[in-house]
């Protein structure tokens, strides 16, 4: 996303997910991570221990983006007031490969254990698929959706394959072409199952596309849309959102109008958008600005935003920084239940303890890190 502003780019997308790739580390990936304008959370709420043991895993790490816009203040309207989650009071799905869990199972007599398993491995996390292996990505899918769906319960995944993503960054990567990307969605599409998933599209591919021509800019952004078509085809209960990047990068109207251009305020491909995947915005800022963004976005009163709260519980560094900085903290539980007018959820898109690429390669899990985000 952005260097001292929103960097969600590519230092591995590490935003507390697992990212089901082939070969390497097993199932995980890394992403991007951004920064944002200082702001303290009020007192956000820590996960509590749960009886089952979650999973979660890398994601892409972050690499450093270029904007930064003052933060929004909030815009309410009767429609936002009125208007409730769709999906209420369902349970997110905790997978159950992780690299935290990795280190919990190896370390039991480790002091920082206790803390790092009921604060962050017992919450559940998104599942990254950042790898582009087309003969697999069905079958890898529809392990974690056939997985939540035994167990009553929602799974949250991040398709992150764009060409040209992070615009070479970081977490560069992805399908070779979006010919190729297209097919790589076909397949994804094809594991989605018919249970309730939720999936963040491409993190990072709106927010993060000043670096492409304006051809090739239009042809990503068809390609976005065309994505979403067919995620909701192939399941009608999938809810898909785009990237919005967050409160400290672009002005939402700004974001609104490429959110359009990629199919975000059409239902037949979006439920809405997502915010702060890899940051540490305060969610006040992030409800703020999300509602800004929607209102600009026009569309159906049914879109909605979630919001990655992984590691925003303290705000974001005011000197703006992205890359592991320090005195950061854990930020609300994942929940479906907001209470929030158009606010979806609260999502742990970014796993806290996977390294920016500052405390341990990009991706990595760094215990020292998930304690300090869980016990700060």
């Amino acid at each position: 996303m952005v260097a001292a502003a929103s960097v969600v780019v590519a230092v591995g997308t590490a935003t507390g997910m697992m990212s089901a790739l082939d070969g390497g580390r097993g199932a995980h990936a890394a992403k991007p991570e951004v920064t944002s304008s200082p702001r303290l959370e009020q007192l956000p709420v820590l996960p509590s221990p749960s009886a089952t043991r979650v999973s979660l895993s890398p994601s892409p790490s972050a690499s450093a983006s270029t904007k930064k816009s003052a933060s929004p203040t909030p815009s309410r309207t009767g429609t936002e007031q009125q208007r409730q989650p769709a999906t209420g009071s369902a349970r997110l799905y905790r997978y159950t490969d992780s690299q935290v869990l990795d280190w919990v199972r190896a370390n039991p007599g480790d002091p920082r254990t206790p803390v790092i398993e009921s604060r962050i491995a017992d919450q559940p996390a998104a599942v990254w698929f950042a790898d582009f292996a087309p003969a697999t990505i069905a079958s890898r899918v529809r392990a974690v959706t056939s997985g939540a769906a035994a167990q009553g319960r929602v799974p949250v995944l991040v398709p992150y394959a764009i060409p040209g993503r992070d615009c070479g960054g970081a977490s560069k990567g992805g399908a070779p072409d979006l010919s190729a990307y297209d097919g790589w969605i076909d397949a994804f599409a094809a594991g989605l199952g018919s249970g309730e998933v939720v999936v963040v599209l491409e993190p990072d591919s709106i927010a993060q596309s000043d670096c492409l021509s304006d051809r090739a800019r239009a042809d990503r952004f068809a390609s976005l849309a065309r994505a979403g078509r067919v995620l909701k085809a192939a399941n009608p209960k999938a809810r898909v959102y785009y990237d919005a990047g967050h409160s400290g990068w672009k002005p939402a109207a700004q974001q609104a109008a490429l959110l359009k251009q990629a199919g975000a305020a059409s239902a037949v491909s979006s439920d809405g958008i997502f915010s702060n995947v890899s940051n540490f915005q305060a969610t006040s800022d992030e409800i703020a600005y999300d509602r800004q963004v929607l209102a600009a976005l026009g569309g159906p009163a049914s879109l909605g935003a979630v919001i990655d709260t992984s590691r925003n519980g303290n705000g974001a560094p005011a000197d703006g920084e992205w890359c592991d900085p320090a005195g950061r903290r854990i930020g609300r539980a994942p929940t479906l239940g907001t209470g929030q007018a158009r606010i979806d959820a609260y999502l742990w898109v970014k796993l806290p303890g996977e390294s920016d690429g500052c405390k341990g390669t990009a991706g990595t899990f760094s215990p020292s890190y998930a304690f300090d985000l869980a016990s700060s």
